[in-house]
């Protein structure tokens, strides 16, 4: 009697945050449901090169393709990680770091799933923010600032995440959405498309935040379309700890983050298997 191969599942994660012990033990005893399975991973690894080393290639050699892209965390240049590159050049060695353990990223042409579901372009971004979502009581990015230093919530990124050579964060995001728009429009049209990307696309998700002046970290109103621009049958992203099914305009978006020990404790224990993405659950 011939064997039954599965077809295999596109499946997705994020905010992996494996310096934690707790996450880190999640994370090495992940496998796939079937050989053909393939991960998409939406940033935030973790903050070190040798532990994004560490993940990136446990989940390679055990997912049929892996697909990452950057979240801020592995942009940070932290004072007590080895590799001490700063910006671009940071972003430029994880990806040939991602290239030696055979994981795609958003420099690589886009690849297609062909399995349950499929077929569906997979389109990994690298976007960035942009100080855009600007939270209620303040119109300037130096006013969200100081909201949020009020607030003591500032982020980690305003001392760790270096835009080199960009002049700031904000002329970054501003490149990086000009080269990606043009690959994405230069797309094949005829198949539906997987947006993966660390922020939210859009500023919808953002609304639920405990703290709304965090969501000025969270993105930018550039892309505010994109779901609907570039034919997107999902929207897979991270960043916000937020796990959660949402739905805008007739596209499905998918927040798939793992987070914190702290606040994933706080919900039914700990995270469970990736989400899939496709074949579209129910």
């Amino acid at each position: 009697m011939p064997v039954r191969v599965s077809p295999g599942s596109l499946l997705a994660v994020s905010d992996l945050h494996v310096g934690f012990p707790e996450n880190r033990e999640i994370v090495a005893a992940l496998e796939p449901r079937a050989a053909a399975d393939w991960l998409l991973v939406a940033g935030d690894v973790g903050e070190f090169a040798a532990d994004i080393e560490w993940a990136l290639g446990l989940l390679a050699q055990r997912f049929a393709r892996v697909v990452w892209v950057p979240g801020n965390h592995e942009l940070w240049t932290h004072p007590r990680d080895p590799v001490g590159l700063r910006g671009q050049q940071r972003y430029q060695f994880l990806v040939q770091l991602c290239r030696n353990l055979g994981v795609l990223t958003p420099e690589d042409p886009f690849p297609v799933w062909d399995g349950a579901g499929g077929p569906a372009r997979i389109a990994p971004l690298f976007l960035l923010y942009d100080y855009t979502f600007l939270p209620a009581g303040a119109e300037t990015k130096a006013a969200a600032l100081e909201l949020a230093r009020r607030s003591g919530v500032l982020s980690h990124d305003e001392a760790r995440l270096h835009p080199d050579p960009y002049p700031s964060r904000e002329a970054w995001c501003a490149a990086r959405l000009a080269l990606t728009e043009q690959r994405l429009a230069a797309m094949d049209r005829q198949l539906p498309v997987i947006l993966l990307n660390h922020f939210p696309l859009t500023r919808e998700p953002t609304r639920v935040l405990r703290y709304p002046v965090v969501a000025q970290w969270c993105g930018t109103t550039a892309t505010a379309d994109w779901h609907l621009r570039f034919n997107a049958s999902a929207v897979v992203y991270g960043h916000l700890h937020i796990p959660r099914t949402t739905w805008q305009d007739g596209v499905r978006f998918e927040e798939v983050s793992y987070g914190y020990p702290r606040e994933w404790r706080r919900r039914a224990g700990a995270p469970g298997p990736p989400r899939q993405i496709l074949p579209e659950p129910g």
